[in-house]
C-alpha cells in the first residue's frame, strides 16, 4: 500500500499509556511515531491533569526507599524521617481484593491479573527510565502518634504530578527516537486491501490530510469519551451533559469511533465512569492547566456533604477516600441542581489538604457559628436553612450517642476507625460508617462542589496482550492494540485510586512490545520474499 510515510509502529494518543507504548516499542527496536491531536501547549491528555499517583504492589518501605526522591529533587529520605514512617506492604492479594471489592466482582479477571502481576514492574520501568517518585505524605498519610501512617495502599506519586509526568514521557520518547506529531488527529484506521488487518492510519495534521503506514500496527491510546457531552448523555444517561470535565477536552471518543468502524467489539461499563467531587467554580468543558488536579475536593470523609435541600445523601465514611472518591461525583450530579456543599468544623478543617482547600485554590465559606454558615450557604443556593440545621444537629447527636455507647473507639483518619453514627439506641437513615465526629466547634467551613468527570469506563474489548477483539469473530483484529482509558472491561462503577495510570503503563508496555515484534516479523517476511 502507498502511504505518505511509514513507521514500524504508530501510537495514537499522547498521554501516559500512549507514551508508555511508544517508548516500549522504541526500546524493542521499532521505528515509532506518536500522533496527538492537541497542540503542544495543550497536550498531555488526562495525564497532564492527574495527581500522578500510581498504585502497585510492594514489599514494604524498604522495597521503595532506594527509588524515592524528596520534594526538592534530592534522592533519598533523611533517616529521622524514615524512622517516622509507618507503611505496610501492599500485596498482590491486597490489590486483587481491592479491585474485586470496589468493582463488585465485575472486573475482567484476566485484565485484573495482568494489572496486579505487572504493577510493580511497570512502576520500576518508569523509575529506571528516569521518572522521579515521591512518597505521598500530603495525600496518603496522616500523622498518628508522631508517625506518618500511610493508608489505602497507594503510596507513590510522580514528583511534580501530571505536568511533570507528561514532560518526563515526552523527553523519554524523544530520547529514544520516537517521532511525536502534535496537532495531528487520527480520523480513520486503514486496513490492508481485502483484509481486516490494520496497516496504518489516516490523519488530519495542521489542517491537511495524509496517511501513515504502520508495519507492526497501530496502538490506540486516545482516551475515553468523557469530553463529549453528547456521548456522555448517550451512554451515561440524562444529566451527564452537565458534568464538568476534569481533564483534556480532546478525549471525545475518537478511538471508539475508529475501532468500531473496523468492527471492534465494545466492552465494559458504558454507563459508568470515574467522577469526583469537583470544585463548583471550576471550568465546565475542560480542566485548568494551571490548577490541574487542585479542583478535586476529597476532604468529605472528615465532614459531611449536604445538597441544596440541606440533606445528606451519601455515607461519607463507608470506605477510605481512595475507594470512594471516584463514585461520589455521580451522587452529587443526582442532587438538585447537580451541586452539594461539603461542611466541616474546626477540627475537620485542620486536616484538609492545602493543595485542594487553600484560599487561593477554592472559595472557602467560613463562619463562627453553624447558623451563620447556613446564612452564607443560602446565598450560594441552599434553599432550606432549617433542614440544614436539623441535619447537622441530628448528625451531631448520633455521633455523641455512638461515642457514649462505644467509649473505646477513637478517631483515626488513617484507618477505617469504626467511629459511626449508627448506635444501638440512635441511628441515622443515611449513616456515616467511619470518622463520624460532631460538627460543633467553630469556626465552620464549607465549599460548593459539583460532579467532575475524569474518564469513562466503557471501551474496547482486549486480550491480556492488549490486542483489540473483533465483534464478529471474538478474535483479535490483526495489527490493532489498545491501552489506557480506551480499554474496557476492567473498571466497573468504581476503581481503586491510582490503578488507572498503572494500567496505562502496564498495557502500554505490552502493546508496544507486541507491535514492535509484529513489525520485526513483517520486515523478516519482506526480506525472505526478495
Amino acid at each position: 500500500m502507498a502511504f505518505d510515510e511509514t513507521y514500524d509502529v504508530v501510537v495514537v494518543g499522547g498521554g501516559n499509556a500512549g507514551f508508555s507504548a511508544a517508548v516500549s516499542a522504541a526500546q524493542s527496536g521499532a521505528r515509532v511515531c506518536l500522533i496527538e491531536k492537541a497542540p503542544l501547549d495543550d497536550a498531555g491528555g488526562n495525564t497532564f491533569y492527574t495527581a500522578a499517583a500510581f498504585r502497585c504492589c510492594f514489599d514494604g518501605l524498604q522495597d521503595l526507599l532506594p527509588h524515592i526522591y524528596q520534594a526538592d529533587g534530592t534522592k533519598g529520605l533523611p533517616e529521622e524521617l524514615v524512622a517516622r514512617i509507618d507503611m505496610k506492604p501492599y500485596t498482590k492479594a491486597d490489590f486483587h481484593a481491592d479491585i474485586k471489592r470496589v468493582t463488585k466482582g465485575r472486573a475482567n479477571p484476566a485484565l485484573t491479573d495482568v494489572l496486579v502481576e505487572y504493577s510493580r514492574e511497570a512502576v520500576q520501568w518508569l523509575m529506571d527510565n528516569g521518572a522521579r517518585f515521591t512518597l505521598s505524605f500530603n495525600r496518603q498519610a496522616y500523622v498518628v502518634d508522631n508517625k506518618y501512617k500511610f493508608w489505602g495502599g497507594m503510596v507513590l506519586t510522580m514528583a511534580g504530578q501530571g505536568r511533570e509526568l507528561f514532560n518526563f514521557h515526552l523527553k523519554t520518547a524523544r530520547k529514544h527516537g520516537v517521532e511525536v506529531y502534535f496537532r495531528t488527529a487520527a480520523v480513520d484506521l486503514i486496513a490492508a486491501p481485502g483484509t481486516n488487518k490494520v496497516a496504518g492510519v489516516g490523519v488530519l495534521s495542521h489542517g491537511k490530510g495524509r496517511t501513515i503506514g504502520a508495519r507492526g500496527g497501530v496502538i490506540l491510546a486516545c482516551g475515553g469519551f468523557q469530553a463529549s457531552p453528547a456521548l456522555r448523555s448517550q451512554y451515561l444517561g440524562p444529566g451527564w451533559d452537565l458534568a464538568h470535565v476534569r481533564g483534556s477536552k480532546y478525549n471525545t471518543g475518537d478511538g471508539h469511533r475508529m475501532a468500531r468502524k473496523l468492527g471492534a467489539r465494545l466492552e465494559g461499563n458504558y454507563s459508568g465512569c470515574h467522577s469526583v467531587a469537583w470544585d463548583g467554580n471550576s471550568p465546565r468543558a475542560s480542566g485548568n492547566r494551571d490548577m490541574t488536579n487542585q479542583y478535586t475536593k476529597s476532604g468529605y470523609p472528615l465532614g459531611v456533604m449536604v445538597n441544596v435541600n440541606g440533606k445528606r445523601f451519601v455515607d461519607e465514611g463507608f470506605d477510605l477516600r481512595n475507594f470512594t472518591y471516584a463514585i461520589f461525583g455521580k451522587e452529587i450530579l443526582k442532587q438538585p441542581q447537580g451541586i452539594a456543599f461539603q461542611v466541616w468544623d474546626a477540627d475537620g478543617s485542620k486536616l484538609l489538604r492545602k493543595e485542594e482547600y487553600a484560599d487561593d485554590v477554592t472559595t472557602n465559606l467560613r463562619a463562627e457559628s453553624i447558623d451563620e454558615l447556613a446564612d452564607i450557604l443560602v446565598t450560594k443556593g441552599l434553599n432550606n436553612k432549617k433542614q440544614f440545621l436539623d441535619t447537622i444537629a441530628e448528625f451531631n447527636e448520633a455521633c455523641k450517642n455512638f461515642q457514649r455507647e462505644h467509649p473505646r473507639v477513637h478517631f483515626d483518619p488513617s484507618v477505617k476507625d469504626g467511629m459511626s453514627t449508627q448506635g444501638t439506641t440512635r441511628s441515622l437513615d443515611i449513616g456515616k460508617t467511619n470518622w463520624a465526629m460532631p460538627i460543633e466547634k467553630g469556626p465552620f467551613q464549607a465549599v460548593e462542589v459539583t460532579c467532575g468527570i475524569t474518564f469513562t469506563f466503557g471501551g474496547l474489548a482486549v486480550t491480556p496482550a492488549a490486542e483489540v477483539l473483533s465483534e464478529a469473530t471474538f478474535e483479535q483484529i490483526d495489527g490493532l492494540w489498545c491501552a489506557g482509558e480506551l480499554l474496557g472491561g476492567l473498571f466497573w462503577d468504581n476503581y481503586p485510586g491510582g490503578s488507572g495510570l498503572t494500567m496505562g503503563t502496564v498495557m502500554g508496555r505490552i502493546a508496544g512490545k507486541e507491535a514492535a515484534k509484529r513489525a520485526s516479523q513483517h520486515l523478516m517476511n519482506e526480506a525472505a520474499m526478495q
